[in-house]
């Protein structure tokens, strides 16, 4: 293989000081899909399983840069977007990519922390729904980020339904709707809204309160794509590398909030 020919994934997004989350989890599931990982830091966090503490933004002439420089050497097959704090910076990202035009683009729209803590600024919204949204391929919400997105509350995994529709009403390409945060029954329901229509994807419910899962789901996605995969056969296998990394996640922190293990629950191929 030569190096042009190995699979290159870039993240854009925030860094995590714990470990778990954002940047940090991304390459770490980049690597474990086997997938070379490159990094766009949007976003500096004070952070750990608890709280975060603190946020910086840097330059956005230098997020460029990053960018650039990321896609002056390497190959791309697929950019992952994850916490883009402010207006600015989304207006940056989406200039980028609307210059390189990567072959896939998963938007992980990130906005509230596991620990509860607002991480885009209100007029940032805007920006992601109307420059990001429609550029990219598969959006990956959670149900309180697809609230924010719609100005409506998904208490149901009809409502789930019917929000699928109404964000890809918005632009989105497709949907993977992340319905972690519904508590009803044994089981988790995410949902895959693809051309005209939208499949379930189920697993086992598990007792645990977890750091990073939303970032990791999205760069799975991505490195999958990388790999070729097609957009369903990269959901399913992203969500099942999720939970298995939630089996066998551990926990560094004082607090009770689990971490995944990337590599233990990497793909076989």
């Amino acid at each position: 293989m030569t190096p042009s020919d190995f699979p290159c994934a870039l993240t854009i997004a925030g860094s995590d000081s714990g470990g778990g989350a954002g940047i940090q989890a991304d390459l770490k599931t980049f690597a474990a899909h086997g997938v070379h990982g490159l990094s766009a830091i949007a976003a500096l966090t004070a952070q750990h399983t608890r709280a975060v503490n603190a946020v910086h933004v840097p330059d956005a002439r230098f997020l460029r840069a990053q960018i650039d420089a990321c896609f002056d050497d390497f190959a791309i097959g697929a950019v992952k977007l994850g916490m883009l704090a402010t207006a600015g910076i989304i207006h940056a990202v989406a200039d980028a990519l609307e210059h390189h035009r990567p072959p896939a683009l998963v938007l992980d729209p990130v906005m509230v922390a596991t620990s509860g803590a607002r991480l885009l600024e209100t007029e940032a919204l805007e920006a992601l729904r109307h420059r990001l949204l429609p550029m990219a391929t598969v959006v990956t919400p959670n149900l309180p980020e697809a609230s924010l997105l719609l100005g409506r509350e998904i208490r149901s995994v009809a409502a789930m339904h019917e929000a699928v529709s109404a964000l890809r009403g918005l632009g989105a390409h497709a949907v993977l709707l992340k319905g972690g945060h519904l508590d009803e029954g044994e089981e988790v329901v995410d949902l895959i809204g693809v051309d005209a229509t939208v499949r379930e994807i189920r697993h086992r419910r598990l007792a645990v309160r977890a750091h990073g899962t939303g970032c990791t789901l999205a760069s799975a996605v991505a490195a999958q794509l990388c790999r070729g995969r097609t957009l369903i056969e990269a959901c399913r296998l992203a969500g099942d590398y999720v939970h298995r990394g939630l089996l066998s996640g551990y926990r560094p922190g004082r607090s009770d909030v689990l971490v995944l293990d990337h590599f233990g629950a990497a793909p076989d191929a």
